[in-house]
């Protein structure tokens, strides 16, 4: 593969794991409210989960959902529930940061688990796999892969640091409230959109 096709799979990888949308905003949240750490742990579990997800699509999942009726649907459906459920979570936080880390934070499997139901996950797999790879070809795909990695991991990790950095100037409980609940209401208006998509 020539430095001419990776250059241009590399832009699309960041385009797409840099752009807002649902893990990004939980990303953004968990650095206003949790460690760095358990933000990190987050983020490493929705890209590796992301890049699973990369390389089921370019090996032919996508065609699944063409073939069996409902299932994109449900997994759809499956997704908007699930994001609107860490919109409510999040919509009702009482704003106080915790002095020691917190067994709330979202986890590593919360974020690969993420991934799998965030159908702007599944667009830009279906859609890089489409553009920038022959889906027979294994070795473009994991090449592919490979990029996405650090790639996704460094951009969903900016919107960790991100959150870290409001963190200093959301001290009062209700200042992160507002906070919060903008970004709730933003996941939730996300959920909206990918439901008249």
């Amino acid at each position: 593969m020539s430095l001419a096709m990776i250059l241009p799979m590399s832009a699309f990888a960041l385009a797409a794991s840099i752009s807002p949308g649902p893990v990004n905003l939980v990303c953004l949240c968990s650095g206003t409210r949790y460690p760095l750490s358990q933000g990190m742990v987050f983020v490493t579990g929705a890209t590796l989960g992301f890049v699973v997800l990369f390389i089921a699509v370019g090996l032919g999942l996508y065609s699944v959902l063409a073939v069996v009726p409902g299932l994109n649907q449900a997994l759809r459906w499956a997704g908007v529930a699930f994001l609107l459920t860490l919109s409510w979570r999040l919509f009702r936080d009482d704003g106080r940061v915790p002095e020691s880390e917190a067994p709330r934070a979202p986890g590593f499997l919360t974020g690969a688990l993420m991934q799998w139901l965030n159908p702007k996950a599944w667009l830009a797999s279906a859609s890089g796999i489409g553009a920038y790879t022959s889906g027979s070809d294994l070795n473009q795909v994991l090449l592919f892969a490979g990029l996405y990695l650090p790639i996704c991991w460094l951009s969903l990790g900016s919107w960790v640091y991100a959150g870290a950095f409001l963190r200093r100037y959301v001290h009062r409980p209700a200042v992160l409230t507002t906070v919060n609940r903008t970004l709730a209401v933003l996941l939730a208006a996300s959920c909206l959109y990918l439901l008249l998509d």
